[in-house]
């Protein structure tokens, strides 16, 4: 069964948008970056393909049992000069830390993101060339 998801804009100024959706969570976005009072929806596109892509590997390596102490994935996006400017490149680091931590493991949940479940970067990546590397680092102590 397909999950039905919503979501309004209701403009409130200048290039501001009151945003909203099926989570009840509301949040404002700026489409003016000489403003910058928001994030703007381009933005949100690179923090929801991080979240998206860091919840998969996160549920990945604790199923494999790797004692995750520490994840964070970044994104930097390159966007076509001429409008509509979409993004063209995008390259996601993976740091990722634990006390039981194998490579092959990080490796694994990254590719199964990429490949099966992170539907943000499936959605992304027919028309975008992405790109990525995984940063091992050691779990604090």
């Amino acid at each position: 069964m397909s999950e039905t998801v919503e979501a309004n804009a209701q403009w409130v100024g200048e290039l501001r948008f009151a945003t909203n959706g099926s989570s009840g969570h509301a949040l404002t976005l700026d489409s003016d970056r000489s403003t910058n009072t928001a994030p703007g929806p381009m933005e949100m596109v690179l923090r929801s393909l991080c979240a998206c892509s860091a919840t998969d590997v996160a549920i990945v390596l604790n199923k494999a049992r790797q004692g995750l102490t520490r994840l964070e994935v970044t994104a930097r996006g390159e966007r076509a000069p001429e409008a509509p400017a979409v993004y063209t490149k995008i390259h996601l680091v993976y740091r990722i830390a634990g006390t039981n931590l194998q490579p092959e493991a990080a490796e694994r949940a990254v590719m199964l993101s990429q490949t099966k479940y992170c539907s943000v970067y499936l959605m992304l990546s027919p028309t975008v060339r992405i790109s990525h590397e995984i940063v091992l680092e050691a779990a604090a102590s």
